[in-house]
């Protein structure tokens, strides 16, 4: 945590935003509430914070096995390193915990449903999202994250 601190912390004035894509399932819970706390304190009112990580209600059982807890098996594996899978309600309890107002742009419930809130790219671009990957052609979704803005109110 204290080098997420020392790199915003850089920042003279408060930022307007921090992207986040598959860092938090590199946490603890514990650990993502603690990190979800210093950006809260970085940033200016109003400013957020754009997380997506491995939905844990992705309704395919080869992506849940590739992003689950340790991975798929390789330690060299970029999913090694997972600590948790998240589903839309811990990772929201994760920046409300913190203090921010949460709006889920894309996550899977429950039910096998897919939600699906427009969201501009340019509030920051998430390559791993409906409409950007690869995976998501010819109305099959093949592939999304769990996304969402948390939002510094004051």
């Amino acid at each position: 945590m204290n080098d997420l601190r020392v790199i915003i912390g850089a920042a003279k004035q408060k930022l307007a935003a921090i992207l986040s894509e598959c860092v938090w399932e590199h946490l603890t819970y514990a650990e993502g509430v603690a990190a979800a706390k210093i950006c809260y304190e970085y940033l200016r009112p109003g400013g957020y914070v754009r997380c997506a990580v491995p939905d844990g209600y992705f309704p395919d059982d080869k992506y849940q096995k590739i992003v689950q807890i340790g991975g798929p098996g390789p330690a060299d594996h970029p999913a090694a390193s997972h600590v948790i899978v998240y589903n839309y309600h811990t990772l929201k309890s994760v920046f409300e915990a913190a203090g921010f107002a949460v709006q889920l742009l894309e996550y899977w419930d429950e039910d096998g449903e897919f939600h699906y809130r427009p969201w501009d790219i340019a509030d920051g671009y998430i390559g791993r999202a409906l409409l950007f990957h690869d995976y998501n052609k010819q109305g099959k979704i093949g592939y999304t994250s769990l996304i969402l803005d948390a939002v510094k109110l004051s």
